[in-house]
Parts: C-alpha cells; structure tokens; sequence
C-alpha cells in the first residue's frame, strides 16, 4: 500500500526536519512493516512488500502487512494447482499457479498433447506483424535421437528446432526454391546435452532482427557441468533475409506431394509436448482449428514397451516411444532376435566336409570377415579366397590356434588356443595395406599387406577344399562348428533362415549338416581299466575306479590296492609297482639268487642298497659271465667293489675294464649304511666309477674308467648275502632291497605279492627258500648274561650290560658301591673309582669327616679382636677405634671439642648352649632356638651381637657437619654458619641469627654434653666380658 498526501503535506514532508528543512525524513525508520515484511521509502511516503512465502503458516497483507490473508480457504485451484491469497481494497481473493501442463484460471485446461505417429500442428502467424522476430517456448518428452521440434517459415527463410544424436540444434537457414542450385546458406546453434531420454524437457529459442539464441530450461542441476545456452549474431548472409514470419509447424511439417525436398527428409517428432507458447502465446488443445492438427490427440501416453523384456538371447532393447526395437547380438536375428543362423556342421563321424560360394559383387579394399568358431581340433583349414589364377587368402588351425596368410608371403597367428570346445569368435580386418587377427576381444596383432580385392567370381571355400592333398597342407579338413559366416555385412549362409538376408549363393557342399552336434566318443570305448566312459561333445570323460587316473585310467597307482605284504614298503614305478623291504642273512643257506626276465634294455650303470652288519668279512653280492664279473664285498670291515667288464661295442673286438672301489670307513659297525656305486658318464662305454656312502658323506671314485653292468641282464645268476651257496664267505646282517640301474632284485616272488607286476623289466628271484623277511639279529640277550639284576641291551649281534648302582663290569659281576657302608661321619660320600670321597660339613674334617675343627683356626681378626665361634662360620669382636667384619676399617677420630666418658657398656650379656657347646650373645642379644645363634636389640648386628650399626654411614649430615653415632640413633655436630638437625640451615648471611644460632649451637653442645655424662655408655669395644 503506497501513502499519498496533499500538496500542503508535500511541503511539510519536503522540509523534513533541519534549521532549513534540507533533511528528507526516513518513513522506514523505525519500519512500519509487520510480519517480516520489507519497507521502501518513497518521497513523500512508504511501501511494505509483504512475505509471498509464510514463516508460520499464515501469509500476511495490507498497508502494513497486519492482515492475515484467508482468500486460499476452499480455493478451488485444480490438477496440483498452487493457490495465492491476495487483498484488494479490503477484499480477500486468491489466484492459481498452474503446475506444467496446465493453464487457466483454475487450472483446468490441459495444455499438454501428444503426436503417436507421423503428424503436426500447424500455427499461422499473423501477417501484418512487422516485426521479424520469433520467441518459441516448449516443453518435450521423447525417446528418439533424430526428430523436428517446430518449424517456421516466411518468404525465402526457414527457422527450425530438431534433436539430433538426442541434442537440441537451432537452425537458421535460407529456403531454396525449385530448381535452384546455389548453395544453401545456414546458421545453426547447438548444445551438448542428451535430451531423448524419455523425461520432460524446456526449451527456448529466440529470433529477433540481431541474434539467434537456444537455451535449455530445465533445473540447475542439469545446467551445473555445461553451459544451458547458446547465442550468436545472425550471419550477414542472412540478415538481410529476416522478415516476419508466417507459418508455425509444430512435431512435423506438412508433406509436398510435388517431389522429394529437404522437409520430407525431415525426422518426424513421436512424443509429447506441454506449455507450448509461440510469441508468448500459450497453445491450448482445445482452441485448435480442426484442420491445424493432424495425428495431434491431446494428453500423454506414454509406456515403455523395453519394460517387458522382449528381446531374447541378450538383445538390447531400444524405446521408440510407441514401439521397440531389438539390436541383436550376433548370430541372432528376428524382430525379437529370436531366431539364430542355422550352425553348419563340419566333420562329423570323421568325414571331410567342404562348402563353396562365389561373391556376386565386388567389395573394395576395405574387407572383414567374421565367424563363430567351435571345435577341438588341433588344425584344419577354415576358410581360403581363390579367384581364377591364385588361391590368396588362407585362414586355417595350427596348434588349436587361428593363423592367416595372405599371398602365401604374410601370416598372423592368435595367441589363444580355441580348440577347447567352447565357441569362440574370430574376424579378419583388411585395409589399405593392413591386416588385422581378432579372437575374442582379444587384438593378437597386424600386419603390413598390400591391398585385399575381392572380385566378382571369387570363390570362398570353407571347411576344405575339393583336392584332400591341397586340403592337407593347411592342416587337412576342418572338424567342428561354423555359425553366421560373414564378408562385411553379407552372409554365406549354409542354410535357409526365415529372416530375410542377404547371401552369397553357395555354389557346392559336401557332408555339410545342420546344428552342432558331437561325434559319440564313447563308440570306441576309449576308457581303459574298468572306467566308465562319459561322451562330451567331440570328446569324452572317463570316470575311472578307485585306485586308477589318467585320461583314459591308463595310471593305476597300484599302492593304493596294497599289493605288497605286511611290514614292507610299496613304491609306483613308471610301470608297475615293486615291494620294497629288508631281508636277514644268516649263513650259506640264506643267499639269494636272481636271473633277469630277459626283457631288460636299459643300461645298468648304478648299483645301490643298505647295508647292516658287524661282521668284517663277507661278500654281499657276486655275479659273473665269462671273464666279467662283479663284487660287492666286505673286507677287514669296509666296503670293496670289484669289477671286470667288457667295453666293446657290438661287432667289434670285446676288451674288458677292472675296476676296484673301497671305502675309507668301516661298515661292520652294526649301524644301518647306505651304498651307492654309479658310473660318473653312464651313457658312456667306459667310465669312472664313484662310490658314495651315507649319502654324500663319503666319497670314493675309480682311478681306473670301467665298463656298465649290463652283462647282468639276461642269463646271468646274482648272488645276494655269499658267492654262491655253499662256498663260504657268506654275509651275516641284513639288506635292503637291492638296485641295478632302477630295477629292484625283489625279495617277494609273484605268488607272494597280490596282485600280478606288469613292469616290463624284472629281475626275477630264482633260490627256492624264501628270505627272512625284516632284519634281526642273533638272540644274544637270550638267556641274559648281565648278572646282578644288570639289563642287556641288544646292540645288533652284540650286547651290552647296564648294571644297577654299585656293580660294574662287561656282565655286571664286578662289584663298585664303595659308598655302601656310609663311610663318611660328618659328610657325604661319593664314588671315586674303586674307593670313596667324604664331602665333610662345616666345622669336620679328616678322611671320614670324623675329626672336629676349630672354626676360630686361623681366623682373619685383626688389630686384636676377638673370634668369636658361630655355627658354620666365626664373627669378629672388634677393639676400640675399629669396626667392620674382620675389624679393619679404623673409627673416625672424634672432634677436640666433644669430650665422651669411657664407662663400662651397661648392656646386658646372655651365655647361651648346652653342656656341650655354649655361646655369648652381646649388647643385649638374646638366645635363639636356632644352632649358636642371637636375636640382636636395634642398633646392634652380627652373629653374636658383637657389632654396633653404623648410623653414620650414609652421612646424613649436611654443610660438613661432623656426625657423632649413638646406639641406634645420630647426632649432626654443625659449623657455625649453619643449624638444624642436619645442618641443613645457612644463617651466614644475617647478623642476629649469627648470634641466636651460635647461642643455640652452644645450648645445644653443652646441653649434650650434660646429658651425655648421665646417659647410658657406650660400647667399649676390646673391653673384657
């Protein structure tokens, strides 16, 4: 409310205040304004701008907004309308804000309206409007990246609004007439936002006679990260074409029948459109001419087709407002991609299958063909170009990988190995002198080429090629799966598909089938050892028994069926199996004996085993053909190998190697000893031999090179534990088994193991006996020979005694406790040999700790104290003037002006003991229960009370203050400038305490000295008892 006053007032408002009224006076000051409204000061008078938005639920009104405003009870604002009370000369009234798409005074007419298929609405401009300018708002809602928003035209000038790639294009450009050829002149403004993304959008484009401007109307957000507007001066080209505009095309244009022009190229607009106002005009449905609007329905209906998910086979869905569209993946095709290439089987049951198809056009240098590829073959030829003079294009398998040649010169080969029975996508990329191999997403690499034509004629053949020879040079026919074989978008489709494509016509096949179905691989019955055979495609699984593995179950680890008897050691060979374990020796009928099966081809160059034994002569292994021949013997305790052995090849002269080996260590110890003799080049004629015991501890090599074993091979008797039977020498202990080379001289025959050995090379026991299993000695504990409840351990083939204490002796019968008797009086005895040593307690000596001794013997008392006798040590009475534990620390020398009295200590002294020892306790100890000792009264310690505890030891006196120690106390004799207890006081530096404190001192000395003639005295140390 604005006040307004008379002229006479004006006068009177005009002087304000001042001597000569040159001041205006400030209505606003204090502000007449309530309810948070905001006063402006006008000459004369005042305005308050009341609140639009309340603070506590009530909007206020008036000339100093104190009227509540009520004109928003039972409004009838509609479709979310907002209400807006106001006061107008005292009445209350309200107004309605419309929310988008919505309009009149309450709200109820929709503005917004839709186009479902191809349409438009058109507006008339009116002619007689001079100005040439144009200001076009509207709201949109579509999903499509291409169509025309508006259109509007005049004489010669087009300004059009479209969505382009999904963005907002402003273009202003000259219309050319029929028949003209000159260039068209345009203007165009663009912004980067993405607005066909099926949401409401506002959008607002201007022309006037200078500029062109586009700006985005939506929120803030949206405008934060790009700018939302566009503007630019008209180009001088067509600034003079502006003129006003006429004609208003809203959604699409009206279609020419004449001839193709640049309107029916336009994209029409399927969507939605509100708030559509043309020079601030608003469009309203309902106020159309019926011939305006055409495929024009007013509202909004819109669902999104994409949400029932009707592409198949992981097709993307595309919303086109009304409809959908599926991009199919490949090799998927159909509305729906719901149908996929038929897949041509190539090879099955082994068969050689090909297929042919000639190009019918040419395809220029840039050329891609792709397929999906599936097999488990290792080669194969996939695909070859040929034309009438060359075959120049290969693409086949080579190591379950893709590789292409080019001219029979330039190759690519894939990294990736697809012959897994997966399916896999391969494409070939040829340009302009390039070359590039995909597998997958994967870029294996490219080459240089020279440029790739591809004829009308050519031939593509797939799978292999008519001659089996040509075929087999890449790598022979294909054999798998071959699906949607493409040359850049054309197809060589092998079979019909009810979706209309375009193919190469396929000029020949040959056992070319439909799918892709595996080969039974089952039909040969692949898996061995009772496993059970599963069929995958173009391969199989076997599921294979227990104790079986392998592919095929060609492995059975046969351990695991435990074939070996008990107590022995069952160890997998390449093949087969072999019990391992120790065997006993006793005499000549315990030796062994071992032919080869006949079917040993290896070289026998090693010789390995452990040994165990005590005795010191024995031969442990003897073999001999001819003049060659081998021993493995002990002799004076160690290790010897003996070998004669031929050394020529085959045809040739035989010659014959000796070698002897020995050991630098005994092996008749009884202890377990590993023996390995090798040939140090055993794929040579001759060689050093070396010997190694206890695994590397000892080594020993040939000086002489020798020959293999290899004689032993077949017809050959090995003896093990002798020579041979019945002629002496024959090892007592035991054996592992034994090696030659890597085969086992088994110890258990074949009716001995259960189940049957399939190694092809053996050593078969011949001797009838069977060996004794283990290894143990001769009973030697049995009857026991340790005498006196001595225990026999059995040290293999040898026994030692452990006697009980006091006896000794290879059988316990030596008699040793000399300790026995308790020999020592006074002490404690130990064995010493054959006799006895007495440790004697304190105060006993003597050889039995019989004898007595005086512990005051030789004692260290000095500068005459007393010894005084204790338990297990003796104690120091010191003289006067001396203290410590043998009396040698001397007394500091008493100050001249202290005067003590020498009286006799009034201490009591107790005599403690028995009849047989007795002891003093000083200074008023006491007798204890414990052996010869005292309970001491404070101030006193030692064993016998005999030493006075020094108070002054930790000089607690301060300043140089002299400390004088009393019986379990202390008194600070101080300088005189300084007082206190401790002298801890400086009164140096004032005069009147100088004088006080030296009164005091004097008090305090003769106070002492007085007291000290009737206190009790002290101890006289030295003074008689």
């Amino acid at each position: 409310m604005i006040w307004t006053f008379t002229p006479w007032v004006w006068g009177i408002l005009l002087l304000g205040t001042g001597s000569h009224c040159q001041k205006i006076i400030d209505l606003c000051d204090p502000s007449p304004c309530q309810n948070g409204g905001r006063c402006e000061s006008h000459v004369g008078g005042y305005e308050c701008h009341c609140l639009k938005q309340s603070q506590d639920g009530f909007l206020y009104g008036g000339v100093n907004c104190t009227v509540r405003l009520v004109g928003c009870k039972g409004h009838e604002c509609e479709n979310q309308g907002s209400c807006s009370p106001f006061l107008m000369d005292g009445t209350h009234g309200y107004s309605c804000s419309c929310s988008p798409g919505f309009t009149g005074p309450l709200c109820k007419t929709p503005t917004t309206f839709s186009f479902e298929r191809s349409g438009y609405l058109l507006l008339q401009s009116p002619v007689w409007d001079a100005e040439a300018s144009c200001n076009i708002t509207l709201s949109f809602r579509t999903v499509l990246p291409r169509a025309v928003l508006f259109q509007r035209n005049s004489r010669g000038l087009l300004l059009s609004l479209e969505l382009e790639g999904g963005q907002l294009v402003l273009t202003l450009r000259k219309e050319l007439s029929a028949g003209d050829e000159t260039e068209t002149t345009s203007q165009a403004l663009e912004l980067p936002h993405s607005v066909a993304d099926g949401q409401w959008h506002s959008v607002e484009a201007v022309l006037d006679k200078w500029l062109l401007s586009l700006k985005l109307l939506d929120d803030a957000g949206t405008c934060e990260s790009q700018d939302c507007q566009r503007v630019a001066p008209i180009e001088s080209s067509l600034l003079g074409q502006v003129s006003p505009l006429q004609n208003t095309f809203i959604g699409g244009v009206l279609e020419d029948t004449s001839g193709p022009t640049d309107e029916n190229l336009l994209p029409v607009f399927i969507g939605c459109m509100r708030d559509v106002f043309v020079d601030w005009q608003l469009v309203v449905p309902e106020e159309w001419l019926s011939d305006s609007a055409v495929n024009v329905s007013p509202g909004c209906s819109h669902r999104d087709r994409c949400l029932d998910v009707p592409c198949q086979n992981k097709g993307q869905c595309v919303n086109l407002w009304q409809s959908y569209q599926c991009k199919c993946p490949r090799p998927y095709e159909g509305q729906d991609c719901e149908e996929e290439y038929v897949t041509a089987r190539f090879g099955s049951e082994d068969s050689q299958s090909y297929a042919a198809f000639t190009i019918t056009d040419s395809l220029g240098p840039d050329i891609t063909i792709s397929l999906f590829l599936r097999t488990r073959g290792h080669t194969g030829l996939l695909l070859m170009l040929a034309n009438s003079s060359s075959h120049y294009l290969h693409m086949w398998l080579e190591d379950g990988k893709v590789k292409v040649q080019f001219n029979n010169l330039q190759s690519l080969k894939g990294e990736r190995v697809i012959n897994d029975g997966e399916v896999h996508f391969v494409s070939v990329e040829m340009g302009r002198e390039h070359m590039t191999l995909f597998v997958g997403a994967r870029q294996p690499g490219h080459m240089k080429v020279s440029t790739v034509d591809i004829q009308v004629g050519d031939v593509v053949y797939v799978g292999g090629l008519l001659d089996r020879e040509q075929t087999a040079a890449f790598g022979g026919y294909f054999k798998g799966c071959i699906q949607d074989l493409r040359i850049n978008d054309r197809r060589l489709q092998f079979f019909g598909l009810d979706t209309s494509v375009r193919s190469y016509p396929v000029e020949l096949m040959a056992n070319v089938t439909t799918g892709c179905s595996g080969d039974n691989a089952c039909s040969s019955n692949p898996c061995l050892n009772g496993g059970m055979c599963f069929s995958t495609w173009d391969d199989f699984t076997c599921t294979c028994p227990p104790s079986t593995a392998g592919r095929r179950c060609e492995e059975v680890r046969w351990c695991e069926l435990s074939p070996c008897p008990p107590d022995t050691e069952c160890r997998m060979l390449n093949q087969g199996y072999e019990c391992y374990s120790n065997a006993t020796f006793l005499n000549d009928s315990s030796i062994l004996s071992y032919q080869g099966n006949g079917h040993i081809s290896s070289n026998l160059t090693s010789l390995s085993l452990k040994l165990r034994t005590r005795k010191r002569h024995a031969a442990v292994l003897h073999a001999e053909k001819g003049l060659a021949f081998l021993t493995v013997s002990i002799q004076d305790g160690l290790l010897v190998m003996e070998l004669q052995s031929t050394t020529g090849e085959e045809g040739e002269e035989e010659g014959f190697s000796t070698v002897s080996l020995s050991s630098h260590k005994s092996v008749s110890d009884g202890q377990w000893h590993s023996i390995h003799l090798f040939m140090i080049v055993p794929w040579a004629q001759t060689s050093q031999w070396m010997l190694v015991l206890d695994e590397e501890a000892e080594e020993a090599t040939s000086s002489s090179p020798g020959g293999n074993l290899n004689f032993l091979r077949d017809g050959v008797d090995i003896f093990l534990g002798g020579l041979s039977p019945d002629a002496g020498w024959s090892l007592v202990g035991c054996l592992s088994t034994v090696e030659l080379g890597s085969i086992a001289l088994p110890y258990f025959s074949s009716s001995e193991v259960n189940f049957p050995r399939v190694q092809e090379e053996q050593f078969i026991r011949t001797s009838l006996l069977p060996p004794l299993s283990g290894c143990t000695g001769a009973p030697v504990c049995q009857p026991n020979p340790c005498l006196n409840e001595g225990d026999c351990q059995d040290l293999f083939n040898m026994y030692n005694c452990s006697c009980i204490q006091g006896w000794g002796g290879r059988h316990c019968d030596f008699f040793t406790n000399t300790c026995a008797s308790s020999p020592c009086v006074h002490g404690n005895c130990s064995v010493n040999g054959l006799t006895y040593k007495c440790a004697c307690e304190f105060g006993y000596a003597g050889v039995d700790c019989e004898q007595q001794v005086d512990v005051c013997e030789n004692h260290l008392c000095a500068h005459g104290a007393t010894c005084l006798h204790g338990p297990d040590r003796y104690a120091c009475l010191c003289a006067e003037n001396f203290t410590g534990p043998y009396c040698t620390e001397r007394v500091e020398d008493i100050p001249w002006y202290i005067i003590v009295r020498h009286v006799r200590p009034k201490l009591p002294v107790s005599v403690c003991g028995d009849g047989i020892r007795n002891y003093t306790c000083f200074n008023g100890g006491n007798c204890t229960d414990r052996e010869l000792s005292c309970d001491c009264p404070p101030g006193f310690n030692g064993l016998r009370c005999e030493q006075e505890v020094d108070e002054c030891k930790s000089n607690p006196c301060l300043n140089g203050g002299y400390c004088r120690n009393l019986i379990n106390r202390f008194v600070c004799v101080c300088d005189m400038s300084y007082a206190g207890d401790l002298c801890q006081t400086d009164v140096s530096d004032i005069y009147f305490y100088v004088a006080v404190l030296l009164w005091q001192n004097l008090f305090q000395l003769l106070s002492y000295l007085v007291l000290r003639l009737d206190d009790e005295p002290e101890v006289e140390w030295g003074a008689d008892d």
